[in-house]
């Protein structure tokens, strides 16, 4: 599987809204219906958003590949363990 096939998110998930700790409660629904391997980007607010999140998917065992900011938002590429 080549770097650009593998980085690849399956979807991608606006959690702006989203309240935590809902935010992660969401998250983790999300990437429970994924396969081993499979990756996913969340979109999230700056702010307690981005201090929770990225850590409990850590916590979780999963892999945060990439993080792009653009403004207030922040894309979050994570890879589910396998």
């Amino acid at each position: 599987m080549g770097q650009a096939e593998r980085t690849a998110p399956v979807q991608q998930v606006d959690l702006t809204g989203q309240v935590c700790p809902m935010t992660f409660v969401r998250a983790k629904l999300h990437l429970e219906q994924l396969g081993p391997g499979e990756a996913i980007e969340f979109v999230l607010k700056e702010g307690d958003h981005m201090r929770n999140v990225p850590r409990s998917i850590k916590e979780e065992g999963h892999v945060i590949e990439a993080v792009r900011r653009e403004g207030e938002r922040v894309y979050l590429l994570v890879r589910k363990s396998e």
